[in-house]
């Protein structure tokens, strides 16, 4: 692969890591040789860097294999997975587990990335649906716009929502940003 080949998601080897192009932009100068300005993540590490490369310089693809794996249970640091084709348990580290995480249940689908075998990261599903177990009470006329209050779900993660959801309520939260989003449809 070519750098000039570079695109958004494009993951290649630089050094012995896996990297990801994050942001790309071909720069032709007025004077001197064009080249590729490059912004990537290590997907290891999560270190993001930027650099210039040659557009006619080399790299070897890296394939990054994504699965589809269901949380089932901890146990200690370990996290086990189970494959949804083979119905195989996978111990995964809970080091390579996300902030984000903590918005996962048990039975819940979520994308293990790998490479060479070995797991790097773990993607819960972007909405999850979420039982409010602990937040104040509401208040009667109490209607002040964008008002938030904190509320524990039954994962144990704690978010902000409106005044006016109750404990035992649904919510749908998204994962990336930790936001209450809606009352979940009944």
């Amino acid at each position: 692969m070519l750098a000039g080949d570079f695109r958004k998601g494009t993951t290649f080897e630089l050094d012995g890591s896996v990297m990801v192009v994050v942001d790309f932009q071909h720069v032709k100068p007025g004077k001197g040789a064009a080249f590729v300005r490059t912004k990537m993540r290590n997907v290891i590490t999560g270190a993001v860097t930027e650099t210039s490369f040659n557009p006619s310089a080399k790299f070897d693809e890296a394939t990054v294999e994504r699965r589809t794996m269901q949380y089932s249970y901890t146990d200690g640091d370990l996290y086990y997975f189970m494959d949804t084709q083979t119905y195989d348990m996978e111990p995964i580290d809970g080091s390579v587990l996300g902030d984000n995480f903590k918005f996962v249940k048990e039975e819940m689908e979520c994308t293990v990335l790998s490479y060479k075998g070995k797991v790097f990261s773990v993607e819960p599903p972007f909405f999850v649906e979420l039982e409010v177990t602990d937040t104040d009470p509401g208040f009667a006329g109490n209607t002040a716009t964008n008002a938030l209050k904190p509320a524990t779900v039954e994962t144990g993660a704690e978010i902000k929502v409106p005044l006016f959801i109750e404990i035992g309520e649904v919510i749908q939260i998204d994962t990336r940003t930790g936001e209450y989003l809606s009352r979940a449809k009944k």
